[in-house]
């Protein structure tokens, strides 16, 4: 495993939202990370839909962890801000959110994101939301 990818591992295991959610890291690339959610009715709204909540989570991680792979050693990421567009209803087997930097500074990573709902086994998906994210380096604690 190289050192990019234990670097966002080790840091995904430690959010216990992504946990929560049941989410895995699916792929981690210079400046790309996927995030993998299979549905779940504990994830629902009212409608049968994966609420709105879980997938802003799991865009919202991408972008982040996609600004990760870019930052500095010894910097952490924190998002500054973000707008999400719910496309359509979040219906699928499984969802795969996709960060994607598209211009990495000294102290602001500016991601965009989408997440793809896939209906069943295959590789057919429809995109349900788009981001763009403003992410933060800020120097790790220790």
């Amino acid at each position: 495993m190289n050192d990019l990818h234990e670097r966002i591992a080790a840091s995904f295991r430690d959010q216990g939202l992504m946990a929560t959610l049941g989410a895995t890291l699916a792929h981690v690339a210079d400046g790309e990370v996927h995030i993998a959610l299979p549905f779940s009715r504990a994830l629902s709204q009212q409608h049968g839909y994966v609420h709105a909540g879980a997938i802003t989570s799991i865009v919202d991680s991408a972008c982040g962890y996609a600004a990760l792979t870019k930052a500095a050693a010894g910097y952490e990421v924190v998002t500054a801000e973000f707008k999400i567009n719910l496309l359509r209803p979040a219906l699928g087997e499984r969802f795969v959110a996709i960060g994607t930097v598209q211009n990495a500074g000294k102290l602001l990573t500016v991601c965009t994101g989408e997440v793809r709902a896939y209906p069943d086994g295959g590789t057919a998906y429809k995109v349900v939301a788009l981001m763009q994210a403003t992410i933060a380096n800020v120097r790790a604690q220790d």
